[in-house]
This record gives C-alpha cells, structure tokens and sequence, in this order.
C-alpha cells in the first residue's frame, strides 16, 4: 500500500521520538545505559576515591590526549564498612554520611561516570568493631552478608564491590578471631548473587590469605586483585592471570611522578593487566596522571574541571 510522503515522515518522527522515549526510558530505569569510550590499548587502571573528602566525579575528568579514551576505567568508592551489630550479633553493612550521600545522588555521582564507560564499584572495610569478612560464624552468616552487598549493588545500580580487610580489630565485641571457612563461604555467595559484577581484592588482612576452604578455591571468582602498598611493586598473592592483577600502587600526588612511571613502564614490560591508584582528588592532576599515562598508553592525560 502506497503511503504519502508526509505520512511516511510523520510515521518515522513518530517511530524515531518512540524510540527516544524508550531509551530515555531505559537509562533512567537502570541508570546505565553508557556510551562506549573510545578505544584505548593498554592496562586497566583503577582509581580510588576518598568521598570523604572528594568527589567521585573526578574520575571522570580525565581523557587520554591521543584518542579521547577514558585514563580511567574502574572508580571505586572508598569506602562502606562491615560493622557489628551488637543486638542481632551478626555482621551488617555500614554507609557513613558521605558514603550515604554518594549512593542517594547515584544520578549525579555515579550515573555520570557509567554513562563514559567506567566501572563503578563500592570498597568495603572494616570499622574497629571485630566484624571482618574472615570471622562469619556459619555459612548462613557470610551469605547473609553477601546478600546486603549484592542487594547494595543492585538497589544503587553499581558494578561491583571490592574487599578490604583492614581495621576489622577481629576480636572486639566478643567477635571470632579468622577463620579458614568464613572468606570462601562469602565470596561464593556473592559469586552467585551477581555473575556478571566485578568482584576485586585489596591484598591484605586475614581474609586475603583465606582464599580456599573445603576442596572450593575462589580465586577465579574474583575479577581483579591489587597490591595495597602504595609506590611499592608486589604481585599479590591469588592465582590469577596477569591481566587482572595489579602488582603496582600509587599515591597520586603521594608517590613520585618517576616512581608511578616505573612502576607503569614494569606493568607493561611484565604484562601485567592492572594499573592501581589511590586518593585521586579534586586538584588538576593531569602532571601526576600523565606519569603513568604515558608508560601505560603511550599519551599524556587530560584535564578537564
């Protein structure tokens, strides 16, 4: 059937603003509909984001010279806390205000991020009340844990959840010292709960060193694993492939300009996939980052406030 011109034009305006809608539809439902960066050779670097202090959308300031590509792909948010919950006795998951108010504006401090490219994923750490990821109790206990995490990702539309063992003080509050069982029966769960998010490690604290149990080994579970020691070079102990491991940490800011390009130059020269920082603050950082950019992708960095 012939339809006239400007019946075809309307119908296709009309086509084209439902498509529209549909999408604009969709990003606001998920929060994630992210336009590919440009393509970038190279490591994968990472960026931690202090939110006490700074804004998460510092991670996003910085493209590559050549090619426009993100310098940064994964920005994690640093940091929620595993608490103690005295009443209920059992590990729960702790936002401070800052951390709180990060995750509430997601569509202004997350979104934004997603929408370039970057993965964003929420560190969690201890907080000095003998709750830690290698003191659960019983099985039931870690995956209740590992439920309020992966329910936090889902509720907030984030990528992932890195852990770090620090400052559990495992004991306090007649908490459990470590445990072989308790890191394995966690990691697992969250596995399970969210296949397709990043699951990284901060290399350090008990649990970090409790990675099999039972005849289960999870480290091919976790996505990426990183040294936690900045301006040093040290492979982190899991049985990963280099591409997902960072032996290098830096201070941006905190370590030397030749010290982070050294450790950039030995990541590619040992091929080695991770490329971790730390503190990235809201100062132009561009001198700082183009250290590293420059070994990693052959490109200085760019700021843009």
């Amino acid at each position: 059937m012939f339809t006239p011109v400007r019946s075809r034009v309307r119908t296709a305006a009309l086509a084209l603003l439902a498509v529209t809608a549909l999408a604009f539809s969709a990003t606001v439902t998920t929060g994630a509909a992210a336009a590919p960066a440009p393509a970038k050779q190279g490591p994968t670097s990472v960026a931690y984001v202090e939110v006490n202090n700074n804004s998460m959308l510092n991670v996003g300031k910085y493209t590559l010279a050549n090619g426009g590509g993100n310098v940064f792909d994964v920005a994690v948010i640093f940091a929620a806390n595993i608490n103690y919950d005295t009443s209920k006795k059992a590990a729960t998951l702790y936002f401070n205000e800052n951390v709180q108010r990060v995750l509430d504006n997601a569509a202004t401090q997350i979104r934004p991020l997603q929408q370039k490219g970057i993965k964003v994923v929420l560190s969690v750490l201890g907080n000095h009340q003998g709750a830690g990821f290698a003191n659960f109790p019983s099985q039931p206990a870690a995956s209740a844990f590992a439920k309020q995490l992966s329910d936090a990702v889902a509720k907030y539309g984030l990528d992932g959840i890195d852990f770090d063992d620090e400052y559990a003080e495992y004991g306090n509050n007649g908490t459990g010292q470590p445990n072989n069982s308790s890191f394995v029966y966690l990691v697992s769960a969250l596995r399970a709960n969210m296949p397709g998010k990043i699951i990284s490690l901060y290399n350090i604290g008990p649990a970090a060193s409790r990675l099999s149990y039972g005849g289960v080994d999870v480290s091919s579970k976790f996505d990426y694993a990183w040294n936690p020691y900045y301006g040093t070079w040290q492979v982190p102990g899991i049985a990963l492939p280099k591409s997902k491991l960072s032996p290098a940490a830096v201070e941006i800011g905190g370590t030397s300009k030749s010290t982070a390009a050294a450790l950039a130059r030995r990541t590619v020269a040992e091929g080695y996939g991770v490329y971790l920082t730390y503190n990235l603050d809201g100062a132009d950082r561009s001198a700082d980052v183009s250290a590293f950019t420059r070994e990693l992708y052959g490109s200085d960095a760019v700021y843009a406030p």
